[in-house]
């Protein structure tokens, strides 16, 4: 059973997001875990809130205890789950066997009016920082980006050659209003390191908040534009549109498409006229300008499919396209050792400790890289091999826990190093 199911006013609602978003939260809606439960694990307690007003709109179908008790039982107990008030009754009684307790959420104006009324209505500035873009940085700054993306990303040579030859292009072209986008289409097989450059993009840009990401894994159903942009006004849980929650919450000019040939082809119109136009606009009519942005797509897809599954049109809009082949034992190996070490230093600085100077190589001598061709297999047995680690540290010299838990530590990673 979970602590307490918190009801916010409708009215209140984005001044409890301001707040939440300042404090380092994002909220979601239970409807992005109830079509891909697999989101359930990492769906982080320090970062995430989960509302579940969207279950709200079963009522009719009495489904609300069935599915409630569901899925709800995946959740992490210290998740911070939220609902509309309007709600209040219905899920009292209905999600009674999931909360041991409801109440009305409290909130704190102070944290964005600093005690004045009269700046409720105002966004934050911490809010309204605009998004770092590649075509602002100085020539200086271009030069340190091209230098951490040789380092962040590990292999694909040739792709870091011509991404560098795209950017000075786009630079160029974008300045005088001819280029407003730039589109980077990857292709292969999984875990080969295709989202990796989306990350590595924004990490190189000095991103502090998280990456634009949407999975169009997800994004297969007739109501597929609906979730990416928002339902119409008046429509049931309609709500802004994943892209458009994704894109505002991060603070540098990158979005990651993920998955994008599990789309459909209502979805490629729609990104036709995002290339096209370099807006995304809401089922409302609600623009962004991604003038200056990168828009990473990825597909499982090889090259020789990549005609049969993307429109000619389509096709003719992205920017760059490149099939990413699996690492060399070398580049496998450099990743690795990166890895771990950014694993120590996190965890040396997090729990004030100082871990054994060869602990890096002690770790890499018992990994094979040539038995994974997927980089996220690889993540997985390094993350084995330091859990293991931890929990073989004498209980009395141990620093990092109060008691030697092996979900405690699994926790720990979790946070320090998340899964791709």
């Amino acid at each position: 059973m979970k602590i307490e199911l918190l009801f916010y006013n409708r009215s209140e609602f984005s001044i409890l997001s301001e707040i939440k978003t300042i404090e380092g939260y994002t909220i979601s809606s239970i409807t992005d875990f109830i079509k891909d439960n697999s989101k359930i694990t990492d769906c982080n307690f320090q970062s995430q809130i989960v509302d579940l007003s969207a279950l709200g709109s079963l009522h009719l179908l009495k489904e609300i205890q069935y599915i409630g008790e569901e899925i709800l039982s995946l959740f992490d107990n210290n998740i911070i789950f939220i609902a509309d008030k309007k709600h209040k009754e219905l899920f009292e009684y209905e999600l009674r066997f999931c909360f041991s307790r409801f109440k009305d959420i409290e909130l704190d104006y102070s944290k964005i009016s600093d005690g004045d009324d009269s700046k409720l209505g105002n966004k934050s500035e911490e809010l309204t920082k605009k998004h770092r873009l590649i075509t602002e940085l100085s020539d200086e700054e271009l030069n340190d980006f091209h230098e951490q993306m040789k380092k962040c990303l590990y292999g694909h040579d040739k792709f870091k050659d011509d991404f560098i030859d795209l950017i000075n292009t786009f630079r160029i072209f974008n300045k005088i209003g001819e280029h407003k986008i730039l589109s980077l289409f990857l292709l292969g097989e999984s875990g080969v390191g295709k989202t990796e450059v989306a990350r590595a993009i924004y990490k190189c840009l000095g991103g502090k908040k998280k990456l634009a990401k949407v999975n169009f894994g997800n994004y297969s159903s007739e109501f597929s534009l609906s979730s990416l942009i928002g339902s119409a006004r008046g429509y049931v849980g309609s709500e802004d549109g994943e892209i458009f929650i994704r894109t505002r919450d991060t603070d540098v000019g990158v979005i990651l498409i993920d998955e994008f040939e599990k789309s459909n082809a209502t979805l490629f119109n729609y990104f036709l006229d995002v290339l096209e136009s370099g807006k995304i606009i809401s089922s409302l009519a609600e623009e962004i300008d991604l003038n200056g942005f990168i828009i990473v797509f990825t597909s499982n897809i090889l090259k020789e499919d990549f005609s049969l599954k993307i429109s000619p049109e389509l096709r003719s809009r992205f920017d760059y396209k490149c099939q990413f082949s699996v690492l060399y034992d070398c580049d496998k190996e450099k990743y690795a050792e990166f890895r771990i070490t950014d694993i120590i230093s996190k965890v040396n600085k997090e729990f004030n400790i100082t871990l054994p100077l060869g602990l890096c190589e002690e770790l890499i001598s018992k990994i094979s890289v040539s038995k994974f061709n997927n980089m996220r297999d690889l993540n997985k047995k390094i993350k084995r091999l330091f859990v293991e680690y931890l929990m073989s540290i004498p209980v009395n010299n141990k620093k990092i826990l109060e008691r030697k838990d092996k979900n405690g530590f699994m926790r720990i990673m979790n946070k320090l190093f998340p899964s791709e």
